[in-house]
């Protein structure tokens, strides 16, 4: 199965929280799109690699999406080398995407700056053809995306280009609801944890709303770029 867009996050979660909403609309708009893990989230302060890998399973289904798959690497401790290039780029080739959305470039979470550039040379080195790699038996093709495009996560970064989710914020927040082990729960006898304060849920709502107000929209979600973002008309923008 080809994808359109592949989004690769450190932890499960990563990628709800801050791309829910363009998956969400894109999927609606018949795209396919894929998840990508990292790890399994397992040095997690609240609940543990097995409930977050159910919980994975359910914010898929509530956005819709075709796969999601997880590498298991060791969370907090992966490195950016040979081997965990090679593992993303048998992804990468196994779906072809056009476009790849990784973790923030520059973020509270040492995990977070890690995957997005493992994720980024990644998807550099799958286009190199004398790069061999083997997927379930089969020896994969080269195959490097059109755009590599990074979230904004915990750190208020300038975004590059935003993308309006009006209309999908509702889908969104039920995908990372969905983490009852991570997020807001008054009831719960976890541990607090940066983001399980209702602040935290409360300013991934805000930051939406902030930037929808700064494009004319109702919501959007932000991106940093790589390459130069272009259109083919002046039109194009909204």
């Amino acid at each position: 199965m080809k994808l359109d867009i592949l989004a690769v996050g450190a932890h499960p979660d990563d990628v709800e929280m801050s791309a829910g909403g363009t998956i969400a609309k894109e999927i609606a708009n018949g795209k396919k799109v894929g998840i990508l893990d990292l790890t399994r989230g397992e040095l997690g302060t609240r609940g543990s690699a097995e409930i977050r890998d159910v919980e994975a399973q359910d914010a898929a289904k509530i956005l819709g999406v075709s796969k999601r798959h997880n590498l298991g690497f060791g969370d907090g401790f992966f490195e950016n080398n040979h081997a965990t290039q090679l593992e993303v780029i048998k992804i990468i080739r196994k779906y072809c995407p056009d476009i790849v959305l990784c973790n923030a470039v520059d973020d509270r979470h040492i995990d977070h700056g890690k995957g997005s550039k493992l994720v980024s040379d990644a998807c550099f080195l799958s286009g190199l053809a004398k790069i061999e790699t083997i997927h379930q038996g089969n020896h994969q093709h080269a195959w490097r995306p059109k755009q590599v495009y990074h979230y904004i996560q915990w750190k208020e970064l300038t975004p590059d280009i935003v993308v309006d989710i009006s209309g999908y914020e509702a889908q969104k927040m039920q995908a990372i609801f969905a983490y009852k082990s991570q997020f807001f729960d008054p009831d719960s006898d976890e541990p607090n944890t940066p983001i399980s304060s209702k602040n935290a849920t409360d300013s991934m709502l805000y930051r939406n709303r902030n930037l929808g107000r700064l494009i004319g929209t109702e919501a959007a979600e932000g991106f940093t770029v790589e390459r130069l973002p272009a259109v083919d008309s002046i039109f194009d923008l909204i």
